[in-house]
């Protein structure tokens, strides 16, 4: 998917403590992305999130992209209760800590380190 390609003007520096917290997940928690190119949303959110998790180091492997097609069906969206996208859930041995729908007040990257931080991840 083009939309889980990293935005280059996402700017790290400026979001220091969203890279901190994401960057102390690494090793803990793993991220299941849906999405696909056809969404606006995605293209709006998408690029700017993955962005994040490059600049935070997170390795691939921790790192789980689905894609949809036009009725919002693909791998795991059953399991998984997707239904708006794009949906991004992160799991820590199995267990969902946090889950970004569509959209939310905040960037995806900053709700998802909000999350880390409440969380006994980074505890």
């Amino acid at each position: 998917m083009e939309t889980t390609r990293p935005s280059q003007t996402w700017d790290a520096e400026a979001h220091s403590e969203v890279v901190s917290a994401i960057e102390s997940g690494i090793g803990e928690v793993t991220y299941k992305v849906w999405g696909a190119d056809w969404c606006g949303d995605c293209r709006a959110v998408m690029p700017d999130f993955f962005a994040a998790l490059d600049a935070a180091g997170v390795p691939d492997d921790e790192i789980e992209t689905y894609e949809v097609d036009e009725n919002k069906h693909g791998e795991g969206t059953d399991e998984y209760d997707v239904t708006l996208i794009p949906t991004i859930i992160v799991e820590r041995d199995g267990e969902e800590i946090a889950r970004f729908e569509e959209s939310e007040d905040v960037p995806a990257a900053t709700y998802v380190a909000d999350r880390l931080l409440e969380s006994d991840v980074l505890a």
